[in-house]
C-alpha cells in the first residue's frame, strides 16, 4: 500500500483530503502539530492512517516523518497578521522541500491562490513565494491555484451566507465588483486527487475554477436568489482597506485578522486563465460544477449536517495560533476556581446536553453569555459568532463559540474548553461526570493586578450563569 504523506492535515481542506486519499487504496500519512487535534473518519481503516506529529518551522521533527513515502500534498497556509507571518510560510516550505528530497517521493502537489503576478496582495505574495519554493525542489512538483472555495464551513462561503442572511440592503465597499471565479470543494478535492502522478502536470502550476466569472457582488445575489431572499446592495467608494476589514469582522463570523487578509486579497480580480483550466480539466477529468450547484450542494450538506471541517476550527480563528498541549494540564496553583456540583437522573442525557452547549443550541443563561460575547466582539475577540462546527458533536481542536475544545471524551464523560475570548488572563472551563454527579469548574489565571480586578468584577454574574448552568445541564 503505497503511503501519502499530507500536511495540514487538521485544516480545512486536509481534514477532508483523508477521506479521499485513503477512497483510493493509499496509506495516509497525517502531519499535524498536535495529535490532539486530529479525528479520523470512523469508515477509515486503521490500517490506512498514520498520524506524526511534525513542527515545520522545527527541522528535527520532520524525523517523524517516514521516508518511504510515493506521494506528498502541501496544505500548509497561514492567515496571520503578524509581522514575521511571511517569513515562517517560506521557512516551513525550505524544511518541507530539503526534507522531501531525501525520502522516496515521487510527487508534490501544492495547493495555493489564484495568482495575478503583476498585482498581489500580501498573502498571496506569501503562497506565490511558497510555489516558487516548492517548483524548485528536485522532486517534481504541481501547483492548483484555486480562489473562492464554495462548501460547507468555508470561510468564504460563511461570509456570503453571513451577509446575505443578516443585511436586507447592503452598504458595501466597491472591491464588491471585483471579479472572480469560485470553486466547489468537491471539485478542489476531485483536482487535487486525480492531479496525482499524473505526470503531464510534473513541475507546471494550473487554475482551478467553475466557468462562471463573477463580481463579489453577483455571488452574493446570487446566494439570496437561491435562498429566496430579496437583498439591495449598494457600493462606495469611500471605504479604506482598515474600514472594510472591520465591516467584514462586525457583520460575519470571521475574525478581524482573516477579514484583514481576504480584504486585501478581495481588491485584485483573481480569474483563471482559460487555457490552464482546460488543460488540468482534460489531465484529471474533473469537469467543475456550476457556482449555483455549489451552492445548491453546500446547503444541503449544513442542513443535513454533514458539515467535515469548518475554518473557524483552525487557528486561523483564534486569539493565537498555538499548540493545545501548552493548555491542557490546567494549573492548580495562583488561579481562581468557581466548582459547582449537581446530581444527575440520565448520565447519557445529562452528557448530550454537556456535549451540545454553544452554537445555535446556545447556552444557559443565554443573555448573559449573549452580553459578554457581544462586549468580547467589541474589544476584538471572537464573541459567540464561530459558533460550533456540528450540532452535537465535539473533538479536540474545535471552535466554540469563544471556546475552543482541548478535550472531548463523551464516553469517559469529560469535556475541557479553553477561553479564547479576551482577557486579562488565562481560562478553563471543565465538565465531568464522577459518582453520579455532574462536575463543573471554572478556572482563571490571572495576568496580574489587571485580571484580578477582572476576575472580582464578574463573579457576581458567576453565581447566576454558572449555578444555574450545571443544575440545567444534569436535570432538564
Amino acid at each position: 500500500m503505497k503511503k501519502i504523506l499530507l500536511t495540514g492535515a487538521t485544516g480545512y481542506i486536509g481534514k477532508r483530503m483523508i477521506d479521499v486519499i485513503a477512497a483510493q487504496g493509499y496509506r495516509v500519512i497525517c502531519c499535524c502539530r498536535d495529535k490532539n487535534r486530529f479525528s479520523k473518519s470512523v469508515d477509515i481503516k486503521d490500517n490506512q492512517v498514520e498520524v506524526v506529529e511534525v513542527d515545520f518551522l522545527k527541522p528535527e521533527t520532520l524525523e517523524n516523518i517516514p521516508k518511504d513515502i510515493s506521494g506528498a500534498y502541501y496544505l500548509m497556509h497561514s492567515m496571520s497578521n503578524s509581522n514575521d507571518y511571511a517569513e515562517k510560510e517560506k521557512e516551513c516550505a525550505v524544511n518541507f522541500s530539503n526534507f522531501i528530497e531525501n525520502t522516496e517521493c515521487k510527487h508534490i502537489i501544492y495547493l495555493s491562490g489564484l495568482v495575478n503576478e503583476k498585482e498581489l496582495s500580501q498573502h498571496l505574495s506569501s503562497r506565490f513565494e511558497v510555489e516558487k519554493i516548492l517548483m524548485q525542489c528536485k522532486i517534481p512538483a504541481t501547483v492548483l491555484r484555486a480562489g473562492i472555495i464554495i462548501g460547507s464551513g468555508s470561510a468564504s462561503f460563511e461570509i456570503i451566507r453571513d451577509l446575505v442572511e443578516k443585511l436586507p440592503i447592503m452598504i458595501a465597499p466597491r472591491w464588491l465588483h471585483t471579479k472572480c471565479q469560485p470553486i466547489g470543494i468537491a471539485n478542489v478535492l476531485d483536482f487535487l486527487i486525480f492531479t496525482l502522478f499524473k505526470e503531464k502536470a510534473y513541475r507546471r502550476n494550473f487554475d482551478i475554477g467553475c466557468d462562471n466569472v463573477l463580481t463579489y457582488k453577483e455571488m452574493l445575489l446570487e446566494f439570496a436568489k437561491i435562498r429566496g431572499l430579496k437583498r439591495k446592495i449598494f457600493t462606495v467608494p469611500v471605504m479604506t482597506p482598515k474600514l472594510s476589514s472591520y465591516w467584514l469582522y462586525f457583520i460575519t463570523s470571521t475574525s478581524y485578522n482573516l477579514a484583514s487578509a481576504l480584504v486585501g486579497s478581495m481588491k485584485i480580480e483573481v480569474v483563471c486563465r482559460p487555457e490552464s483550466l482546460l488543460e488540468i480539466k482534460q489531465i484529471t477529468g474533473v469537469q467543475p460544477f456550476s457556482y449555483d450547484t455549489a451552492l445548491r450542494r453546500t446547503l444541503a450538506k449544513i442542513q443535513d449536517k454533514e458539515i467535515i471541517s469548518s475554518w473557524k476550527d483552525s487557528f486561523i480563528s483564534s486569539r493565537s495560533d498555538s499548540n493545545l498541549k501548552n493548555y491542557l494540564d490546567v494549573p492548580k496553583y495562583g488561579c481562581f476556581t468557581d466548582l459547582r456540583t449537581a446530581e444527575y437522573d440520565d448520565r447519557e442525557k445529562c452528557l448530550n446536553r454537556v456535549f451540545s452547549l454553544g452554537g445555535t443550541n446556545g447556552w444557559y443563561g443565554q443573555s448573559l453569555w449573549k452580553i459578554r460575547g457581544f462586549l468580547d466582539l467589541l474589544i476584538g475577540g471572537p464573541g459567540l459568532r464561530r459558533g460550533r462546527t456540528h450540532p452535537d458533536q465535539l473533538h479536540e481542536g474545535d471552535a466554540l463559540d469563544f471556546w475552543r475544545v482541548l478535550y472531548a471524551n463523551k464516553e469517559e464523560g469529560k469535556l475541557i474548553l479553553f477561553a479564547e475570548m479576551k482577557l486579562p488572563g488565562e481560562a478553563w472551563l471543565m465538565f465531568k461526570t464522577y459518582k453520579g454527579k455532574l462536575w463543573q469548574k471554572a478556572v482563571f489565571r490571572p495576568h496580574g493586578l489587571t485580571g484580578r480586578l477582572y476576575w472580582y468584577s464578574v463573579l457576581p454574574f458567576h453565581g447566576i450563569i454558572f449555578k444555574g448552568m450545571v443544575k440545567r445541564l444534569a436535570k432538564e
